[in-house]
């Protein structure tokens, strides 16, 4: 159950509304007006609660239930536990998110911009803007209209941030054009140098970095990540991409629309991910390599090639699946072998 020091809840709301918001069937229409206070995991739901299933590992859970409702697949329907009302969803988990939401809308507060703050006289402010205490605001920058930025962020000289973007506490901005709905979360730095230098055994040579960051809409990176500009080429961020926690984009990278990338992931300069290639956590992708539209990488891999798009790999180096699987496999075979002799 959410903590009400921190989270506000709007509820209640009756199954139908439920329903028609998160693209659900109502499976027991006699329970239309039933009304439902809060959402919570199988496991703790009581009377009043919503929750849902979409891994058939917790079906365990589902049929011991008090939840009031669940949104769960069709193909599940028939574990429902007696007296449960069911909201029959074909992506579950995304319908359960849409209801979550209803009960807690994200928070946006009265637009000010506090006294505390140090906005650049030359700066361009958007209608509708937050701007915290001890942020900075650079000449030159534009903010767009609705955009709220933190506290103690700092947004550089003629940086362009869209409309309704939120800028978190301690993020620092420079050399980079942002698009609209962009979240940053705390400590993100944007459009720091790329680590470009020519080694020279006198003492390495810095190469001017030159280019910019380019994060198009609705892109989400998450607390502490750093993405460095361009050396001459713009790093771009396609729209709809999502990045974790801790992940370090290198300069020049391309990363195409709708791509996930997990905390702790390292993508070297000048690689190109294309369109909803996923990266699991603390996969490290070397320089100049290109990651077909669609591929996934499983976790602690190390991309040493090119990926084909839609392509599955895992291990270091990454290979593909089936022939990563069938290595480890033999290797286990092997160990196994020495150990009998």
């Amino acid at each position: 159950m959410a903590d009400p020091s921190f989270f506000k809840n709007c509820g209640p709301f009756n199954l139908q509304a439920i329903a028609d918001q998160t693209g659900s069937n109502l499976f027991n229409s006699d329970l239309a007006d039933i009304e439902i206070r809060d959402v919570a995991p199988l496991e703790s739901a009581q009377e009043g609660n919503l929750s849902f299933l979409d891994n058939p590992k917790y079906k365990d859970d589902f049929q011991k239930t008090k939840a009031a409702a669940v949104i769960l697949p069709e193909k599940m329907v028939g574990l429902a536990p007696k007296g449960a009302a069911l909201l029959v969803s074909e992506n579950p988990y995304k319908s359960y998110a849409l209801a979550a939401q209803m009960f807690y809308p994200e928070e946006f507060p009265v637009a000010k911009i506090s006294d505390q703050a140090c906005v650049d006289t030359q700066a361009k402010i958007g209608k509708g803007c937050v701007i915290e205490a001890c942020a900075v605001i650079k000449n030159g920058a534009q903010i767009g209209a609705g955009t709220w930025i933190e506290a103690g962020a700092v947004i550089g000289e003629n940086v362009q941030i869209g409309k309704n973007c939120r800028i978190g506490a301690g993020a620092t901005l420079s050399h980079a054009v942002i698009g609209d709905a962009v979240r940053l979360y705390p400590g993100v730095r944007v459009g720091q140098d790329g680590f470009g230098f020519a080694i020279d055994p006198a003492g390495h040579i810095k190469v001017p970095q030159l280019g910019r960051v380019i994060i198009e809409d609705h892109v989400e990176i998450g607390a502490n990540s750093c993405i460095d500009r361009g050396a001459g080429p713009d790093t771009v961020i396609g729209a709809g991409t999502w990045i974790d926690n801790l992940v370090q984009i290198g300069h020049n990278v391309k990363i195409g629309k709708g791509c996930v990338l997990v905390a702790h992931c390292g993508i070297a300069g000048s690689t190109v991910l294309e369109d909803y290639v996923v990266l699991g956590g603390q996969v490290g992708v070397a320089g100049h390599l290109k990651i077909g539209s669609g591929a996934r990488v499983a976790a602690q891999s190390g991309v040493m090639r090119d990926i084909p798009a839609g392509e599955e790999q895992m291990g270091s180096p990454a290979l593909p699946k089936k022939q990563a699987m069938r290595q480890v496999a033999a290797l286990k075979r092997l160990t196994e072998g020495a150990k009998n002799e």
